[in-house]
């Protein structure tokens, strides 16, 4: 890979020069100064977009409840991104059930204090609900809101390819180009967790997102038992994170 990316700069500036967006990961687990991300606004292309990532003091200490002080102080820090900040990802634990006055105070809170895309991963299966969509629909539309109106109304018999031509797949790492193509695929086949994978690779682009979307999707729905025994067996240890 390294011959593809130029020789000279920061990691991000070289990464910046070849890709057109980047998650921000490691704002869950600290904060960052406002001129460091002041400092990665300045150091890529005006085109270029971040996805930062909503701390987990947030989503999985305080699970969402009274975190006005943290969420400000966030929003503070990475606003220094300008109009290079693309998407806030809230990534909710496995084990935050789904309670609407909560889920509902907290969204409308966090879009009282910015008009950036936000994107939320749940995943309990109680937000696979009408009553939690009628909670995220409070959302004002967006381009990731429009993607997954045409993701209902695209037909389920046409070829992922096609599909990802339409709906993004994720080559610009953005929420409205990965979502609406990884819920497509996913409502797809609900009760196949490998046919729900392999239609989602097969729309090639950002493949790891839309199946980690897409896969998760299914999981809830159709249960562990849904997931091929040898994918279970061969699944890499994960380093438990201080």
């Amino acid at each position: 890979m390294g011959e593809h990316f130029p020789t000279t700069g920061t990691h991000l500036e070289r990464y910046a020069r070849v890709l057109p967006a980047v998650e921000i990961n490691s704002s869950f687990y600290r904060p960052h100064r406002p001129g460091t991300y002041a400092r990665w606004r300045d150091s890529v292309p005006e085109t270029f977009r971040f996805a930062v990532k909503v701390p987990k003091v947030i989503t999985h200490e305080l699970r969402l409840r009274d975190a006005r002080e943290p969420l400000e102080r966030f929003l503070g820090e990475a606003g220094h991104l300008e109009a290079k900040l693309g998407c806030l990802l809230v990534q909710l634990p496995p084990s935050l059930q789904h309670e609407r006055e909560t889920a509902r105070a907290f969204f409308q809170s966090l879009r009282e204090r910015t008009a950036v895309d936000v994107v939320c991963e749940p995943r309990h299966r109680t937000w696979f609900t009408d009553e939690a969509r009628q909670v995220l629909d409070c959302t004002p539309a967006g381009a990731t809101r429009q993607g997954l109106e045409k993701a209902r109304a695209w037909p389920r018999d046409t070829s992922p390819s096609s599909a990802a031509r339409t709906l993004g797949s994720g080559q610009k790492v953005l929420a409205e180009d990965t979502v609406p193509f990884a819920v497509w695929c996913a409502a797809r086949h609900l009760d196949s967790f490998e046919e729900a994978l392999w239609c989602t690779v097969a729309g090639f682009g950002d493949r790891d997102t839309t199946c980690a979307m897409a896969g998760g999707i299914v999981a809830l729905s159709a249960g562990r038992s849904s997931i091929p025994a040898k994918w279970l067996s061969a699944r890499e240890p994960l380093r438990r994170r201080v």
